[in-house]
């Protein structure tokens, strides 16, 4: 048994953050149908988006393909579409049709730009959505152009995992009340949500309102250095006890250039200055070694090929081998410390034909 077992998702297949947010459901356990355009009759096991789910064809421009759609909204906990606005409703299966077919359902809308806004038909990536949003901002040194962790921050943290939690709100809503409802999960809102951390550290000078001005892009004790042989190690002792460990372990505790409170900013191009000098004195194993065993807030900088291997996350699980050895991570997070098995990806439209038996014979489109 998993968590999600008793919830039914039907995903309107796309890019992206929508398909991510169904294989997040499936992970955990929800009954995932995908609906294609073009079956390929051909699985694509590098495709991670599709683990865990079954695929369905349909064309949704004729009469047929609507039709199936509403029948298998019928059956629905969830459905999640990532169309421009007003394309589904155009198609004839916009809230208001799929509502009448099933009041319960949560009709999720993944886009980038919202569903209104003087932007909201203009097409766009994750790097264009966390810039106008204020994320992408403060994502590197102030000398340094702003470069965004591909698809991570809109995508994913913006889109897919905001798209999620407004799912199993509404989930919760429509098993209490009964009641569906529509959930607008726009990136550049998601994106701009997960500044309030950042925003409430304004006040009390941790952030500044101008680059290079911010304890992580200006301070000694949280940042990344270069290492002799060109790998990178990450520091983060914010607190006065982590950052004494720090010196003491790295044998400053004394030096002159670090005498004075940790907080005295006028010391810290200085004191920058001194570890960048230190940290490429070593290659980046000789640091870990020193300071990953102890508590200076340190962290070395991996590849995810190389993040497979880091012992603490293979002792985890955290990544694994899938079909044709293409690396994965587990499903996240886990329950009564056990991490789910991801199901396998399937074929385009493989599962059409089982489908529509389902429902000819007049059952629910449920697989368990």
């Amino acid at each position: 048994m998993k968590v999600l077992d008793s919830v039914r998702v039907l995903e309107i297949g796309g890019l992206g953050p929508g398909p991510f947010c169904a294989m997040h459901l499936a992970d955990l356990g929800a009954d995932v149908i995908s609906v294609v355009r073009e079956p390929t009759g051909q699985a694509i096991t590098s495709d991670l988006l599709n683990r865990g789910k079954r695929s369905v064809f349909a064309d949704l421009k004729s009469e047929a393909g609507r039709a199936l759609v509403l029948r298998l909204v019928a059956d629905a906990d969830v459905l999640i579409e990532g169309m421009r606005p007003g394309v589904m409703e155009r198609l004839g299966l916009g809230p208001a049709e799929c509502h009448a077919a099933n009041p319960r359902l949560v009709y999720g809308r993944m886009t980038g730009w919202g569903q209104d806004g003087p932007l909201a038909q203009r097409a766009g990536h994750d790097t264009n959505y966390v810039a106008v949003a204020g994320a992408l901002w403060g994502s590197s040194p102030a000398d340094a152009r702003p470069v965004s962790p591909f698809a991570v921050l809109g995508d994913i943290g913006g889109g897919a995992l905001y798209l999620m939690a407004g799912l199993l709100a509404g989930i919760v809503q429509a098993r209490e009340s009964g009641r569906g409802t529509v959930v607008d999960a726009a990136i550049v809102d998601g994106a701009a949500h997960m500044l309030n951390l950042m925003l409430s550290a304004r006040a009390t000078g941790l952030v500044g309102d101008a680059r290079g001005a911010s304890v992580h892009d200006s301070s000694p004790f949280y940042d990344t250095y270069v290492c002799a042989d060109g790998g990178h190690i990450t520091v983060g002792a914010l607190e006065r006890q982590f950052y004494a460990l720090l010196l003491a372990t790295l044998g400053l505790e004394g030096d002159a250039d670090f005498a004075g409170p940790q907080w005295d900013r006028a010391a810290w191009p200085r004191r920058r200055a001194r570890l960048a000098a230190l940290f490429l004195t070593q290659p980046r194993a000789h640091w870990q070694a020193l300071l990953e065993p102890t508590d200076a807030c340190f962290g070395v900088v991996l590849s995810p090929l190389e993040a497979a291997e880091h012992p603490h996350l293979r002792a985890r699980g955290v990544y694994r081998q899938g079909e044709g050895g293409t690396l994965q991570a587990a499903p996240a997070p886990r329950f009564d410390g056990a991490a789910y098995a991801a199901g396998p990806a399937c074929a385009a439209g493989a599962h059409t034909q089982q489908v529509l038996q389902q429902l000819e014979s007049g059952g629910a489109w449920r697989a368990r």
